[in-house]
């Protein structure tokens, strides 16, 4: 996924989490509800001075706004990780390790 769209997903995401609509964080950001949209779908990438506004309205800094250690819902890591066990393969030593693993993460819940 490009930038656009990372960055876009994750101003929706913060956006919802305040429980703001597009029409509300349109008029705090002083940008059109339109452009707001745009952004968030990631077809266009926002100008530094849309970026203040976000920021501003949104009260985060850059840094959290563009972290990348982001918790990815449950599907999409699932995704992930059978991707990551289908490239391992039939690697004996990995697959033991990934068992005892899992078997560690069952034991603590």
């Amino acid at each position: 996924m490009g930038i656009k769209k990372e960055l876009g997903k994750k101003i929706k995401k913060l956006r919802l989490s305040m429980g703001y609509t597009q029409e509300r964080l349109s008029e705090m950001a002083d940008i059109s509800q339109k452009a707001l949209s745009s952004i968030e779908v990631g077809e266009n990438f926002v100008t530094a001075e849309t970026l203040d506004k976000l920021l501003n309205a949104l009260d985060v800094t850059p840094e959290e706004l563009f972290a990348t250690n982001d918790v990815k819902d449950s599907a999409e890591l699932i995704k992930m990780i059978n991707q990551n066990l289908a490239s391992i393969g039939n690697n004996p030593e990995k697959l033991e390790i990934i068992y005892n693993l899992t078997k560690s993460l069952n034991k603590s819940e």
